[in-house]
């Protein structure tokens, strides 16, 4: 038996009460403190500054100029990301290519396109025909059967479409070509081993899997391309901001109008946002076994969730009770 009386004298003794002390953080209540103060002042700029003009916002907001403008934005912008979607994957392939050529010539595309401003490239389409005056059809440097004016065979619209796609297809092809070589090499030896030609691996294997890749950039430079829109206005195609301009050039009030042209901007940039939140949840459903929640099941959750989630763990103890009694 042990003797009792051995014990060291402080080993019986009940351990003494730690006091925690919290971290104090004077950082962020000086942050706070000083955010809030400049949202205040903002918000009381919004409400007293008559130079705001609210009421004229109000009256051009759903005006038909803006309207007109609005839906030639949200064409452009569509016609302008297809396009640059199918050249970007164009230049993509040609710039993994094996043959030197094809690989060269895309690498120049891009290297051009993303180096120059794209204010100087719709500049460019715009005036195109002062450096060509005729377009013709026929044999290359031979006899031409049919000659076109450039100035009415490109119009205004047409070159902000050429401006804006030819530039977006230079940086869609880097996004491209990233997501494909995301995709493992095994992948593509697998499909060739079963006979596939390199299009089909392409079409069939790669370009799927490199989605979850590619989506998320892409659907930043469709927000981009919304805001780029407002870059045609310098060769008066009549988007959002120029009709907002033409607005202003006749009643001077030059910051109502611009507000009134943002607030259109952030309406469908948010929609955008939305759009691309959902298609990035739908790509992920093969690279994680739970998918995250949408805003609306967050805000369900935010609402009534304690009461929810309480009783599903109620319910999940004794199963998992039960679990470890079996």
């Amino acid at each position: 038996m042990t003797d009792v009386s051995t014990r060291p004298s402080g080993l019986g003794r009940a351990p003494e009460e730690i006091k925690a002390v919290p971290v104090r953080h004077p950082g962020r209540w000086i942050a706070t403190v000083v955010i809030l103060v400049l949202v205040a002042m903002l918000v009381h700029s919004l409400l007293t500054n008559d130079n705001f003009g609210w009421g004229t916002i109000g009256t051009y907001l759903f005006s038909h100029s803006i309207l007109i403008g609005v839906l030639h934005t949200i064409i452009l912008t569509v016609l302008c990301m297809v396009l640059g979607i199918i050249g970007g994957v164009i230049l993509a392939v040609m710039r993994l290519s094996p043959n030197p050529i094809l690989s060269w010539v895309a690498w120049v595309y891009i290297w051009f396109f993303r180096g120059t401003p794209l204010l100087v490239q719709i500049l460019f389409w715009g005036y195109i025909g002062a450096l060509f005056r005729t377009v013709g059809l026929g044999i290359p440097f031979g006899p031409e059967f049919v000659t076109f004016q450039t100035q009415s065979l490109i119009t205004v619209f047409f070159a902000a479409v050429l401006g804006l796609a030819l530039n977006e297809a230079a940086y869609m092809a880097e996004i491209v070509r990233a997501g494909i070589l995301s995709i493992d090499q095994g992948q593509t030896e697998a499909a060739q081993s079963l006979g596939m030609s390199g299009i089909l691996t392409m079409r069939r294997i790669v370009l799927p899997q490199a989605m979850r890749v590619i989506i998320p950039p892409t659907g930043n430079e469709t927000i981009s391309m919304l805001k780029n829109t407002a870059l045609v206005s310098v060769i008066a195609y009549t988007d959002l901001l120029y009709a907002a301009q033409l607005i202003y050039s006749r009643t001077y009030q030059t910051i109502p109008l611009l507000l009134a042209a943002s607030i259109w901007y952030l309406f469908l940039t948010s929609l955008l946002t939305i759009g691309q939140y959902y298609i990035e949840r739908r790509y992920s459903r093969g690279s994680s076994r739970e998918l995250p929640p949408t805003p609306i099941q967050r805000a369900r959750a935010f609402l009534g969730g304690r009461g929810s989630a309480a009783g599903e763990g109620a319910v999940a103890a004794p199963l998992e009770r039960g679990g470890h009694g079996q």
